[in-house]
């Protein structure tokens, strides 16, 4: 009776789970149906007949659901709930990987007939004329949106391939990431992506879509997971709703950004864009409000009956089918024919880099001409603030925690939000020496920073320690991460110091500055590159942290000496260039006051060559201090390893007296 039980829940998962995907699907068709014939007169194309107007919308709602889940499954695998002792996965656990599997490679799959959909899409034929794999080869690397979507499905597809054989729960993180990552060619196409302020479009959507996909996939998992019967249900329960919290607030807030760069309010109920639009407001405010009933309700129940599961159920899958609808909803969306731009006349500047540049770079614009950036910007306050929040949590609980560190933290965060979001960063996508000076920041003075404020250490003494009954919460996690074989690689110092020194030659030498300076997504990895490259290398060479690879004082500055030369000659090289980095495209902003781009890459060599002054002397100061202080910890466990020698000898001694006076006293 029980094998039959456990069979009927297993059983029940699957057909709710692909019963979302056609939902979503059906809804997006059916939308999309209304607005067919204002999108053809928009674009001017043939109608490219019904196997193209409504599969593509039906396979990319679905498939975008398949994402969601293999995210959503993943996540679960990983942090939801937890592993055996042994590291390997549990039942639970196991069972939310290979549906994360198999959900995976129905994305890929999607994502695959969705490239000659969308060619066929895109030129108005019939799809049926776009099937010779050769001639969709050659077109895609044409169209964005179909090499987009062919890139989804390669990534999918190794993905698939990387998650069958796993059993153990380290891997699961990366595998959440991977899934993750399969996403982004989505952000990088579609109506954010163009025109008039795209840069804050894009990164708005990026944190739009990655916050929805981890709440509706961790959604998604956790109704498969009390489908299933499975345990630690209120666990799973708890930690996705602190997730979804996060989510919500996320979704919201970027959903706000995006619409208010697209959309004026008069079309909101004048046009299908602003109605479909508000339908998803109305969706997303539905999904808070059944979050907050799930968490107040829900897991109360739960905790208090762990066996009643049929409030958790109920609102799980009422908010599942809103996500559902609100993913056809987003893809109808996507379908539909924006408004009119609000810039109808925009500038070139404003077409390549998403804003106008009033002049030429003044002390005044630089300082006070700022443009947010919302993933990096929003990323700085983050980290401020939620290390303030350990600081406070360490001074409650009456621990002490150094005002330097805390200092020489926000100092990071506050150059990290500088660097990105000031004039420094309004200017760098237009004009090379201000990118120089961004890279320097980024790479040479925040990771500096940031690694001085030991955030390892301060979430290791704040976050609670899960007892000996409890499963392993994010402390854990972090030792986990912390002692893995990845950190250990990357924490090698040659590791390091190669990563560290190739963001120069690699990117700027190898022909992939000049490859991705038109696109904004570049931007944001090599951003991200230089503040990870270089809080790595800083991390290995002054980090307060506990590193998988602790080297001597002596062979740090063995490294910090090795890698300034590269880091001279590269300045000297780049002032010496005849060649532009980035000329062509620097050339077709046309900016009137830019014309001397020799002059600016010459300038921008000097920063190069003169930016590691200030970061090598905290850095040799930082060494000094800590190889002063390793040799009084080591003065000190001498001093008292003489001191325990001394008494034992003593003891010894005396005890030989005593043994003495005893066979003396035997002998009277």
């Amino acid at each position: 009776m029980t094998t039959v039980a456990a069979r009927v829940r297993r059983s029940t998962a699957w057909p709710v789970l692909v019963g979302a995907a056609v939902l979503a699907g059906a809804v997006a068709t059916g939308l999309s149906a209304l607005s067919l014939a204002d999108a053809l007169t928009a674009t001017g194309l043939p109608d490219p007949g019904p196997v193209t107007s409504y599969g593509l919308p039906f396979l990319r709602a679905a498939g975008e659901i398949a994402a969601v889940i293999a995210v959503g499954s993943f996540l679960l695998a990983a942090f939801f709930v937890p592993p055996q002792e042994s590291g390997v996965l549990d039942v639970d656990g196991y069972r939310a990987l290979r549906t994360g599997t198999v959900a995976t490679g129905a994305w890929a799959v999607c994502a695959a007939l969705l490239v000659p959909l969308t060619l066929s899409d895109v030129s108005g034929q019939p799809v049926n004329r776009l099937l010779d794999p050769v001639r969709v080869w050659q077109l895609t690397g044409l169209v964005a949106t179909a090499n987009a979507w062919l890139w989804t499905a390669i990534l999918a597809a190794l993905l698939t391939l990387a998650a069958i054989p796993v059993l153990r729960w380290g891997f699961t993180p990366f595998l959440l990431g991977g899934a993750l990552v399969t996403l982004l060619p989505l952000v990088l196409t579609g109506h954010s992506a163009t025109g008039g302020s795209h840069d804050l479009a894009t990164n708005a959507l990026f944190i739009h879509l990655m916050a929805g996909a981890l709440w509706a996939g961790g959604l998604l998992a956790l109704l498969a997971h009390v489908l299933r019967g499975g345990g630690y249900t209120e666990l799973a329960a708890r930690r996705f709703s602190a997730v979804a919290l996060w989510c919500f607030v996320a979704m919201a807030f970027s959903g706000v950004i995006n619409a208010l760069v697209r959309v004026r309010p008069a079309d909101l109920l004048g046009t299908d864009y602003g109605r479909l639009l508000l339908a998803k407001v109305a969706a997303l405010v539905a999904l808070g409000v059944l979050g907050w009933l799930q968490r107040r309700r829900g897991i109360a129940a739960i905790r208090t009956d762990p066996t009643a599961r049929a409030p958790q159920l109920w609102f799980t899958f009422a908010e599942a089918v809103v996500f559902a609808l609100t993913f056809g909803v987003a893809v109808a969306l996507g379908r539909t024919p924006p408004p009119p731009p609000l810039v109808l006349n925009p500038s070139i500047a404003m077409v390549e880099i998403g804003y106008d540049l009033d002049g030429p770079p003044t002390v005044a614009r630089v300082l006070f001409d700022w443009r947010f950036d919302l993933i990096f910007g929003t990323a700085a306050i983050v980290f401020a603030a939620v290390y303030v929040a350990g600081v406070i949590r360490l001074h409650r609980r009456g621990d002490a925690w150094p005002v330097g560190r805390t200092v020489a933290w926000l100092l990071g965060c506050a150059t990290l939000l500088i660097a990105t979001s000031s004039g420094i960063g309004r200017y760098m996508p237009a004009m090379f020496s201000m990118h120089m000076i961004g890279h320097m920041l980024l790479s040479m003075l925040a990771p500096v920073l940031l690694v001085l404020g030991a955030p390892v250490t301060l979430a290791l003494r704040a976050l609670p320690v899960a007892g000996r009954d409890n499963p392993p919460g994010p402390r854990e996690w972090l030792l986990a991460a912390l002692h893995s074989p990845v950190s250990r690689f990357y924490t090698n110092p040659f590791v390091a110091t190669i990563l560290f020194i190739a963001g120069f030659y690699g990117l700027y030498f190898g022909g992939l500055f000049d490859a991705g300076v038109d696109e904004h997504g570049a931007h944001v990895a090599m951003n991200v590159h230089f503040l990870f490259s270089g809080y790595l290398f800083y991390w290995v060479v002054i980090g307060v942290d506990p590193t998988p690879r602790p080297i001597p004082p002596l062979a740090k500055i063995g490294m910090v000496f090795a890698s300034l030369p590269f880091h001279a000659f590269f300045g000297v090289v780049v002032m010496g260039m005849d060649t532009l980095l980035g000329g062509q495209f620097y050339r077709s902003l046309q900016l009137p006051w830019h014309t001397d781009l020799a002059g600016d890459q010459h300038l921008g060599g000097a920063i190069a060559w003169s930016a590691g002054e200030l970061p090598l002397l905290i850095v040799m100061i930082a060494l000094l201090i800590q190889w002063r202080r390793s040799d009084e910890r080591t003065a000190r466990r001498l001093d008292r390893a003489a001191e325990r020698d001394e008494e034992a000898e003593l003891a010894a001694y005396n005890a030989m007296l005593a043994e003495l006076a005893r066979r003396d006293n035997q002998a009277r």
